[in-house]
């Protein structure tokens, strides 16, 4: 199943085959459109000459943040968003050893398969990754990819119930994309109601 967060084929194609441009994707996911957030990995991959987690952790900060703010820019602040991927690159290879699946593939500390839990932990590990956006990609994980660890919908909450379109993980095209809006726009205006 080809992932649709951006609308376009050459952006999702990134997202749906490497899983650490869809880690890179959702870390760019604030403070500006779902659809131009995701599609950053695709920028920098056309200017690196791919998407590789080791080369974008060596590349020369100045270098990198210049590469991210080369127009169409990578998000609305390339430098410091440019310092977090290099910094989330960097935990995926020194954690990881460059393989972002080990995240939700290496057992926990009892030899046991990881569940949501651990995989949870592990995300909120990352750098950038705070706990709503962690939750939001686990239920991106579990609801699109079919990375379910046991007990996952339990600890990403409201954003693991099946059918909801409350966030990024429930956004499959322009459809659901609108209906993931407007349930975000009801939510802050019921928050501004009861403040």
């Amino acid at each position: 199943m080809t992932l649709w967060l951006t609308g376009d084929d050459d952006a999702d194609d990134l997202l749906t085959t490497d899983p650490f441009a869809l880690l890179v994707g959702m870390l760019l996911d604030q403070q500006m459109q779902m659809e131009i957030a995701f599609a950053g990995p695709a920028k920098i991959a056309a200017r690196m000459d791919g998407f590789d987690v080791h080369r974008i952790a060596d590349a020369d900060p100045d270098a990198f943040a210049a590469l991210c703010a080369t127009p169409p820019a990578v998000h609305r602040y390339p430098g410091s968003m440019a310092g977090r991927i290099q910094a989330v690159a960097r935990e995926v290879v020194a954690t990881y050893d460059g393989d972002v699946t080990r995240i939700w593939t290496d057992p926990g500390p009892d030899g046991a398969a990881p569940d949501g839990p651990l995989v949870l932990k592990r995300l909120k590990a990352l750098p950038g990754f705070g706990e709503q956006k962690a939750k939001i990609f686990l239920a991106l994980l579990g609801k699109q990819i079919g990375v379910e660890p046991a007990g996952w919908r339990e600890v990403v909450g409201a954003s693991g119930e099946p059918g909801s379109r409350r966030s990024d993980a429930d956004v499959a095209g322009a459809v659901s994309l609108g209906q993931v809006r407007e349930t975000k726009k009801a939510l802050k205006a019921a928050a501004r109601a009861g403040a």
